[in-house]
């Protein structure tokens, strides 16, 4: 977890020092949750593209990977229930709140049967239930991953009949972090942690340079100054420098 008023108030420090204007809560509040989503994305998409870079066993390669996954955990499920239907279909992100990528899904049947099920692309039903040795069964259940009118992310379980219920292993999206505040006298906003929908940023705690630098490029979008996350970039490095001595 990130303290949200103290990456609120580097941003205004940094923003104000290079005089580039004042970011109001709510603008601050958007860029936010705009940020947190950036960092959250790239860590499957960087994941993604340091698997195919091959195998082997270098430290700094399973270091990069393992600080990765252990972001990634943060937001992990594990054996969440998702009910079941008698026809099989299972509508996986009604049932679970912010949902983004699915993970392994977990069959019971009612006779006491429980797997894991095998994902299978739509266009191989056919050839799963037309070949005897292919086909599906309680002890090795499959799924296909379709999107519905009612939800983008709906899987059909085979055999569907009998059963009990499904569970799954999957990623949530963080929550919109959210600045919450009360209007003082001098009309000026002052934080209020203690607001019903305060909320503070998800991500890991060494992400907190990271959204301070994102938050100010959308800034200076926002005010027409592309150079305020430039500004702000050296000014880290400035403070990394420092720390090293």
């Amino acid at each position: 977890m990130i303290h949200i008023d103290t990456v609120y108030q580097r941003v205004l420090a940094l923003a104000n020092k290079e005089q580039r204007g004042y970011i109001t809560p709510q603008e601050f509040n958007l860029f936010a949750d705009h940020a947190q989503m950036d960092i959250f994305e790239q860590y499957f998409y960087d994941l993604e593209q340091r698997q195919k870079r091959g195998s082997g066993n270098e430290s700094d390669y399973a270091d990069i990977v393992t600080n990765i996954e252990e972001k990634i955990s943060i937001f992990e499920l594990y054996n969440e229930s998702v009910g079941s239907t008698n026809a099989g279909i299972v509508y996986i992100s009604s049932n679970v709140t912010n949902f983004y990528r699915l993970g392994t899904v977990h069959i019971n049947y009612n006779d006491g049967t429980s797997n894991i099920a095998e994902q299978i692309q739509i266009n191989e039903l056919n050839k799963y239930k037309s070949s005897p040795l292919a086909t599906w069964t309680k002890s090795r259940p499959v799924y296909s991953k379709f999107s519905t009118n009612a939800d983008p992310v709906t899987i059909q379980v085979y055999p569907d009949i009998d059963i009990t219920s499904v569970s799954v292993s999957c990623v949530k999206r963080p929550n919109a972090p959210n600045w919450t505040y009360l209007i003082g006298s001098n009309k000026n906003a002052l934080y209020n942690p203690n607001a019903a929908d305060h909320k503070h940023f998800e991500l890991h705690s060494s992400e907190e340079t990271n959204l301070v630098v994102k938050i100010l490029q959308l800034a200076g979008v926002a005010i027409k100054d592309f150079n305020l996350a430039q500004a702000a970039a050296q000014e880290e490095v400035k403070s990394i420098q420092l720390e090293k001595q």
